[in-house]
């Protein structure tokens, strides 16, 4: 019986084995994916550099980029740029000034390569040298508005007005930017063209909110809120024109409205000294003068260097009989600003209420010789 029962397993396994055996291929072996071909040396490692840029981990960029230059002697095009750009990012503009002019030499055609070397010399305040190169890239691609724009900032800067009018228009035939339009108003303001400036800002009302604030700027109050609540119709949520607003409140001692304008805004942009600044002012116009000095603390913190934060701390101070925390910071606003009467007369107030009448006298003087 066991023996009956020892052929009949081994038969079944048989059976098992037969019916799943595999089919044997008779065919021809298919061929496999040809390999994509690989990247020239020079350009092997271009993608990653790119990704950790973008991705903003500098760190490993830099790795990246020192392995491709070794690999390829220094002769990576893109590489040497990308470096050149982490270097202006990290405020070293001579360094990378350097590498975009190799970026420039490896690849003379390149419009871009130009631009880049300009704007650096820009950046180290280096205007007439900027624009050759501005213009040179200018030469490869008319029709780029950041070169016109950026050409006509440089013409400002060294006070050629009616070159920077010039490039300033060509870059709004190229594209209605906001920059150029606010740009393009300042040239007039500064000309003494107040007129030309409104109709240049009644052109961008349609494109941005920002032309508002310099019609305020210009003392034109009902028409800068007649187009402020046309462009809060078209983008109810845009900061800045809200902050123009609530400003004109605030000066018109509208300043519970004023704030209510405010909280919107710091809904948007919570770290903006100037809105910590106005609603502080907001508090000091109010009376409340312990919650006016946090919040002009706050846009002080944001904004150290910002002469009208330290000249309303002082002035807050001043009010409070605080005449030692006054002069601190009325002292510094004028290091910021030193041509400024009002602060010199502040200074002498402080000056004088501590009992110091010889600089009082100076300051006093100062701000009679300024005013005049």
């Amino acid at each position: 019986m066991t023996v009956k029962l020892l052929f009949a397993v081994i038969y079944f396994s048989a059976c098992v084995v037969h019916i799943f055996q595999l089919p044997v291929a008779t065919g021809a072996k298919k061929r496999r994916a040809p390999k994509a071909p690989e990247l020239p040396i020079v350009e092997r490692r271009n993608w990653l550099i790119h990704q950790h840029y973008i991705l903003k981990d500098y760190d490993t960029c830099k790795v990246i980029i020192k392995d491709q230059l070794q690999e390829t002697n220094g002769m990576c095009e893109y590489a040497i740029y990308v470096q050149a750009l982490i270097l202006r990012l990290e405020g070293k503009i001579q360094q990378s000034l350097e590498l975009f002019q190799s970026c420039a030499i490896l690849n003379p055609n390149s419009a871009d390569n130009l631009k880049q070397v300009a704007r650096s010399l820009f950046l180290l305040g280096k205007h007439k040298a900027a624009i050759e190169f501005y213009h040179e890239a200018a030469r490869l691609n008319e029709n780029d508005w950041e070169i016109s724009h950026n050409l006509g900032l440089c013409y400002f800067f060294i006070k050629d007005f009616k070159n920077a009018e010039e490039h300033l228009k060509i870059a709004l035939k190229i594209n209605k930017h906001d920059k150029t339009f606010m740009m393009l108003g300042r040239v007039h303001l500064l000309a003494g063209e107040t007129d030309k400036a409104i109709e240049v800002y009644k052109k961008a009302v349609e494109s941005t909110a920002k032309a508002q604030s310099y019609i305020f700027q210009l003392g034109k109050y009902q028409k800068a809120f007649e187009h402020l609540g046309n462009a809060l119709t078209f983008d109810p949520n845009n900061y800045k024109a809200i902050l123009a607003a609530g400003s004109m409140m605030q000066t018109h001692g509208d300043f519970d409205v004023a704030m209510n304008k405010y909280r919107v805004a710091a809904c948007a942009v919570p770290e903006s000294p100037p809105l910590w600044n106005n609603i502080g002012m907001c508090f000091f116009g109010k009376k409340k003068y312990v919650a006016a000095i946090s919040c002009l603390k706050r846009a002080h913190y944001l904004s150290p260097f910002d002469w009208k934060v330290l000249y309303n701390l002082g002035l807050v101070h001043l009010t409070m009989q605080q005449y030692a925390s006054a002069f601190h910071f009325l002292s510094a606003a004028i290091n910021l600003n030193p041509r400024m009467g009002e602060l010199y007369m502040l200074l002498a107030v402080a000056l004088t209420n501590l009992e110091d009448v010889e600089n009082a006298t100076r300051s006093y003087e100062q701000a009679v010789t300024l005013d005049e």
